[in-house]
């Protein structure tokens, strides 16, 4: 029964306990006695809580007796990355500069998430503060990939996709600013879905670049990540319906411009063998070009370093010594920037992102390879200073593009493993996203 039960999706969990043959208390129970007895659990969990999952799998378990189910995800367990807050219980971000932070109430996202009644399991370790695209943490951890023991699970939402790789949750919320919930996703062989801007709150989530930070889920399937979203969403939303979702005649633009640069052989093989499964579902596929898009990229170390290191400066300076060096100089990095070359570059990316809504117009999705690079070496990222900025900077490459240009992404498992396919979409487009993304995660099975 047990190992049925972990090899189901959050959507099936949510259907059997509908249906009465799954109970709430004893699926919490054995997702938290697989997680005490998995081997790598402290590398995945920051800190479990079974005090709060087991009420509320008491209280999902009456419902449900009661015929009071609040929606289809009411008693399924999820984790939560270490940087959404929970009331009462410590959220440290994967850094000892907030080691015994506690506060006083949950993050909004998850608040609702347990009033729509799924199971919080506990908090995930991540990448310091979450500004790191690898996953690699020795302050705190560092999660394992599921591809390979060597590597590095992706960052910043690592554990979280850890979590669902292993078997110890199953679906995870992680956050992105710059690519961390479709890294990890990615070459954990997982579908990540990262919202547009401002889409969900961000009130009490601990802040890496408020303006691009957001929540979203990591999971085994679309509809997982569907339904999650309808409960983040708020009280009596519904999940979008994904039946009958068709590729036939969706028109698909292959960015080729930064994407492909320097793209290593199995990511390029395992997106070939995407498209031309998408090509042959019925999907137009063409290739496009954005020149303005390098300008874009070249504004991040900007963008993104100013405002983390403004947001942080203080905490950091306070006690340098806390932090994993290259983390530091990332953040110190943002010192070097003013007012005025932020205030520039932020007009420029917004104008940047009118011509590329109207270059876009024409297409149902942009798709690009989720990431260039497969999962780089744990121990040589600790010890090979230009291999860790290296394979940072083209781990969140892709992925980087739908931040700037503020699009909705989906990223889905391919047939190589570790190697993702994303689809983008414009901002407010997030149901039409995922009913897109069933229809493309039928083709690529």
């Amino acid at each position: 029964m047990a190992k049925s039960w972990a090899n189901m999706t959050a959507a099936e969990l949510g259907a059997e306990i509908g249906a009465g043959r799954i109970n709430p208390v004893e699926l919490c129970e054995m997702q938290l006695d697989a997680i005490s007895r998995h081997p790598l659990r402290d590398r995945i969990y920051a800190r479990v809580m079974p005090n709060r999952s087991r009420a509320e799998a008491m209280a999902a378990a009456s419902r449900a007796k009661a015929g009071l189910r609040r929606g289809p995800l009411d008693g399924v367990p999820l984790s939560w990355k270490d940087n959404f807050d929970t009331g009462g219980r410590e959220t440290e971000a994967g850094s000892a500069l907030l080691k015994g932070r506690v506060p006083a109430r949950d993050a909004e996202v998850l608040r609702r998430a347990t009033l729509e009644g799924t199971v919080c399991l506990g908090k995930t370790h991540m990448s310091e503060l979450a500004f790191s695209g690898l996953g690699l943490n020795p302050v705190t951890a560092t999660p394992p990939c599921i591809n390979d023991e060597k590597a590095v699970a992706g960052g910043s939402s690592s554990g979280a996709a850890a979590s669902v790789a292993f078997g110890l949750a199953p679906a995870a919320m992680g956050s992105d600013t710059g690519g961390s919930i479709r890294v990890p996703a990615a070459w954990n062989d997982l579908v990540g879905f990262k919202p547009s801007h401002g889409f969900l709150p961000g009130a009490g989530i601990v802040p890496l670049c408020e303006r691009f930070d957001v929540p979203g889920p990591l999971a085994h399937s679309v509809e997982d990540c569907a339904l999650i979203l309808a409960v983040l969403e708020g009280a009596g939303n519904r999940a979008v319906d994904l039946r009958g979702a068709s590729l036939g005649g969706v028109r698909l633009a292959v960015l080729e411009t930064v994407a492909f640069d320097d793209i290593r052989d199995r990511p390029a093989r395992g997106f070939d063998d995407a498209l031309a499964r998408l090509a042959r579902a019925g999907a137009r596929v063409e290739r496009v070009s954005f020149p303005q898009l390098a300008e874009a990229m070249a504004l991040t170390g900007v963008l993104y370093t100013a405002e983390a290191y403004a947001t942080w400066r203080e905490v950091i300076e306070a006690a340098p010594e806390k932090m994993f060096v290259r983390i530091l100089d990332r953040f110190r990095f943002g010192a070097t920037h003013g007012a005025a070359d932020y205030v520039a570059a932020w007009r420029r990316l917004e104008d940047i992102r009118r011509q590329w809504r109207d270059a876009m117009a024409g297409f149902d999705a942009v798709i690009l390879p989720t990431s260039p690079i497969l999962p780089p070496d744990a121990a040589r990222l600790m010890t090979d200073d230009a291999y860790h900025v290296t394979e940072n900077l083209l781990a969140l490459r892709n992925t980087r593009i739908g931040n700037l240009m503020d699009q909705c992404v989906l990223t889905l498992p391919t047939s190589e493993p570790s190697c993702g396919i994303s689809l983008m979409v414009p901002p407010g487009a997030e149901h039409r996203l995922l009913r897109l993304g069933a229809a493309a995660e039928r083709a690529l099975h």
